[in-house]
């Protein structure tokens, strides 16, 4: 008989072991179709920038202290390349905006997106003085984007 109980509980501690691996695996699955992959990477590489990821320039166009910072941050832990931040030269912006640098507006896009900015407020000022993808020019609205 304990050579049976050795096996039930063998079997038992397998069953066991996989059915907590499925309930991993679909809670991995449902957290990735709610919170899909930010894609922060270049869509195509531009030979004056550097490297493959976006590189962006956050700034607070508000007033409110502090708030590049912490859009910089957020988008760091997203994968952005933030190389600066600061504040635009009026805190007047009512609506947040993405402003395409490198006339590429894929990558611009992709801010956009990860921070849930509408792309009707998206711009393109392209410029060979910049060098960098897309500015983030945070406005009054900082609160609903993600």
């Amino acid at each position: 008989m304990t050579a049976k109980n050795n096996s039930n509980f063998v079997l038992n501690a397998v069953i066991g072991f996989l059915s907590l691996l499925l309930v991993f695996l679909l809670i991995a699955l449902t957290t990735r179709i709610i919170y899909p992959r930010i894609q922060n990477q270049r869509s195509d590489n531009q030979k004056k920038l550097i490297g493959k990821v976006i590189q962006i320039s956050v700034l607070n166009g508000c007033g409110v202290q502090g708030l590049a910072n912490r859009f910089t941050n957020r988008l760091r832990q997203d994968g952005f390349d933030v190389v600066q931040s600061g504040n635009f030269n009026t805190f007047d912006v009512t609506h947040s905006m993405v402003i395409d640098r490198s006339g590429n507006m894929k990558n611009a896009s992709k801010v956009a997106q990860a921070l849930g900015i509408k792309a009707k407020n998206i711009i393109q000022e392209t410029s060979s003085d910049y060098y960098l993808d897309a500015t983030v020019v945070i406005g009054s609205d900082y609160e609903k984007l993600k």
